[in-house]
């Protein structure tokens, strides 16, 4: 009997035990450690869309909170500029931004330069020549897109007409389509009756030349051949004579075109 009531007394202080175990472990409370809040800084970003050539003002431009270790050397910070808002206004874009994209000094056009002038590279010209929607692959030529210029000439002599067509230079940027220096949003075709291409300063007389000697057309050229170094046409060429319902006639054809008597 003596051995039951040690039994019994022993499970109760072994329940006993559990028991204040587990209530205290109900008790504790979990304690997390705070995070840091991440530093930013302010950094001046576009506040809509902004197009090349647009002038800024105060309603395009906002102050951001940035990622201080995101921040970049080229972001223009509220702590460097404090007065950016009313400093920039008035100075054009220089190439597009998106909206809350970050403002950057070498994507703005200060000073007296046009916007055409700040677009060309070091020794390169801008010419413009004369086009049409026949002469631009329909309207489809727009800004950046490179192209070849074609030469046409139409002469006659002894009763016969001569007609001639060569590539005159190959691989040319095309800058502008009348005063349109990029694509507007939503539009496709372009149909001007000017189009600027950059060139060459030796490229720029050539074209100078055969506008006063013909007509120019623009030939679209795939994306695919934009690596492509510009390249004035060769002249060589050979004459072959064809025969044709008994009469003949003299064809000459060139590396890169053909006169057509």
């Amino acid at each position: 009997m003596l051995r039951v009531i040690i039994l019994v007394i022993a499970i109760g202080a072994g329940g006993m035990a559990a028991w204040l175990v587990l209530s205290t472990r109900s008790r504790e409370t979990v304690v997390v450690a705070p995070t840091p809040p991440a530093q930013t800084a302010d950094v001046l970003v576009s506040a809509a869309d902004l197009a090349q050539g647009q002038a800024l003002d105060q309603k395009s431009l906002r102050w951001q909170a940035w990622p201080k270790d995101a921040v970049s050397p080229g972001f223009i910070t509220r702590d460097a500029k404090p007065d950016a808002l009313t400093a920039l206004n008035g100075v054009l874009v220089r190439s597009h931004f998106i909206a809350g994209e970050p403002i950057r000094e070498e994507k703005l056009l200060r000073g007296p330069s046009g916007m055409l002038a700040s677009m060309l590279p070091a020794g390169k010209r801008a010419v413009a020549i004369r086009v049409s929607a026949e002469s631009t692959a329909g309207g489809f030529i727009l800004p950046n897109d490179r192209v070849d210029v074609i030469q046409s000439i139409s002469s006659g002599g002894d009763g016969k007409a001569e007609h001639r067509s060569r590539i005159l230079l190959k691989n040319l940027r095309v800058l502008a389509v009348d005063q349109k220096a990029e694509e507007t949003k939503g539009q496709l075709v372009v149909v001007g009756k000017t189009a600027t291409l950059e060139v060459s300063p030796m490229e720029a007389e050539t074209i100078s030349a055969a506008q006063a000697a013909g007509t120019l057309s623009l030939a679209l050229r795939s994306i695919a051949d934009s690596d492509e170094k510009p390249m004035a046409s060769t002249e060589s060429g050979v004459r072959v004579r064809i025969f044709r319902a008994g009469k003949s006639e003299e064809v000459q054809v060139r590396s890169e075109g053909t006169i057509i008597q």
